[in-house]
């Protein structure tokens, strides 16, 4: 499906009926709503309504050229402008990775409209800022984040020998399939350094609070991204009931790699509050890309 607002049009997979409750899915970096291919077939086979959008510069639809305007600010904006095009007033919120940073903005921003949040791999922002300052191994696992702010030369170490450097970044726990479908979507012209300006659009304009609502974290032992000091330190963040599932031996992959076991607790999260939704056949919506 596609998804119009002020900022264009964002593309997106879609699947449950249209009365059942809203979930938003919002993937991260180097991804696309594809990346909860098998989250969203879970949810919509509970009653779900499940939506994936490809995220601002993902979508070609929503592509602007300046790293400024994807800042955290901007991109918490879209997630509101996307859910009220949606006719959602409230929903359940879900991220991985830079996805994950946009949730954990958006909740602390909007609590009357999230529902519960979940996000996976990525501590809350003021932990890892807080790790930042005092954590050497969070400073090591983070260089990166530094070092791809260097355009073009990143786009070309990424993209040399027919994407070498970027397929690796998935070290073998994305499905070949997937890999192989994120590659070509971000070897379109322009679509990495979108994606990398992400990376590039300087510091948040203010500092984030707690979050009130229900949140579940799942972090994974072998994230080579997140220590464990911010995801430890995650939960004096969260001032709503709070769960913190850790799964040893997984990579940073966690909605890919381990699908079944991601799926079970976020549906367990979510009939937490709420109760289980009635049980409704399972129709997906595609925009064709996927």
């Amino acid at each position: 499906m596609r998804i119009s607002n002020a900022a264009g049009v964002f593309d997106a997979v879609a699947a449950g009926t249209h009365d059942g409750r809203p979930v938003l899915l919002l993937h991260g970096f180097p991804q696309t709503g594809r990346a909860w291919r098998r989250q969203t077939a879970a949810l919509a086979a509970e009653g779900y309504r499940v939506v994936a959008p490809d995220q601002r510069g993902y979508s070609p639809g929503v592509r602007p050229e300046r790293a400024e305007d994807y800042r955290i600010g901007v991109l918490v904006a879209d997630v509101v402008a996307i859910t009220e095009e949606l006719g959602w007033p409230t929903f359940d919120l879900v991220g991985h990775d830079w996805g994950g940073a946009v949730a954990w903005w958006t909740a602390a921003g909007h609590p009357g409209r999230v529902r519960t949040l979940t996000v996976v791999s990525t501590p809350h922002p003021g932990a890892l800022a807080e790790a930042l300052r005092s954590d050497d191994d969070q400073r090591a696992r983070s260089q990166y984040m530094k070092d791809w702010r260097e355009a073009p030369a990143t786009e070309n170490r990424l993209l040399a020998d027919d994407a070498a450097l970027l397929r690796a970044l998935y070290a073998g726990k994305v499905p070949q399939a997937g890999a192989d479908a994120y590659v070509r979507h971000l070897s379109r012209p322009g679509a990495l350094t979108a994606a990398l300006n992400w990376y590039r659009s300087g510091r948040p304009d203010g500092e984030i609070g707690s979050v009130e609502v229900p949140t579940l974290y799942v972090w994974s032992t072998e994230d080579t991204a997140f220590g464990p000091g911010p995801a430890q330190e995650t939960g004096r963040w969260v001032d709503g009931p709070y769960r913190f599932e850790i799964l040893p031996g997984l990579s940073h992959w966690i909605p890919e790699e381990a699908p079944e076991t991601l799926n079970r607790l976020l549906l367990d999260h979510l009939r937490a509050d709420g109760g289980r939704n009635h049980r409704a056949p399972l129709t997906v919506e595609e925009n064709g890309r996927h």
